[in-house]
């Protein structure tokens, strides 16, 4: 019983550790028009890597509440329920179910480079694809000018932070499962 209990205060404090690593990165953005470039992406992808699918996508919940409730935790030192509803919303929501898609994909090839990479490109795609739909609803847009804004301009980035998360994602997993942090 104590070993259970023990493993879930562990559990639970790598979900808060990764949560507030995305605390950290979410913030730091570049507007670029009105969709910034934003490192919460890159945070998701090591949360997953990190803890998997499930306890990574907790992880990207609980930031996401901690910005609902207004700590200005999301892209622009920005907070609250009205960015959920601003034309960046559907990107937030998005980031749950790029998070479910990769952190499946991660946990199922066991982190092999080219499926992970399949993973977050999918997951990032289906993020895109919730994303561009709000933005494109909420600044009365045709879909196509908010593809334009909202996903064209981050397609290279969004591709380097994916790379970087594929080379790095497996050795900090390896390395926290050798110190015992994680299974």
């Amino acid at each position: 019983m104590e070993q259970k209990k023990k493993t879930n205060v562990q559990e639970m404090t790598l979900i808060a550790v990764m949560a507030a690593v995305t605390c950290i990165l979410g913030p730091l953005s570049v507007p670029i028009g009105v969709v910034p470039i934003s490192l919460t992406n890159f945070a998701v992808y090591l949360a997953i890597y990190v803890l998997g699918c499930k306890r990574g996508t907790v992880s990207y919940i609980v930031y996401l509440l901690i910005g609902l409730v207004g700590v200005p935790v999301f892209s622009g030192f920005s907070g609250g329920v009205g960015k959920l509803f601003g034309p960046t919303g559907g990107y937030l929501i998005g980031f749950i179910f790029m998070a479910l898609i990769c952190g499946w994909c991660i946990d199922t090839f066991q982190c092999k480079l080219v499926p992970s990479f399949i993973g977050m490109v999918l997951g990032t795609i289906v993020c895109y694809a919730f994303g561009t739909a709000w933005l494109a609803f909420q600044a009365s847009m045709s879909f196509s000018a908010a593809l334009a804004a909202g996903v064209l301009p981050f397609i290279p980035g969004d591709l380097a932070k994916i790379v970087i998360a594929a080379v790095i994602g497996p050795q900090i997993r390896r390395r926290l499962a050798q110190a015992g942090l994680i299974k």
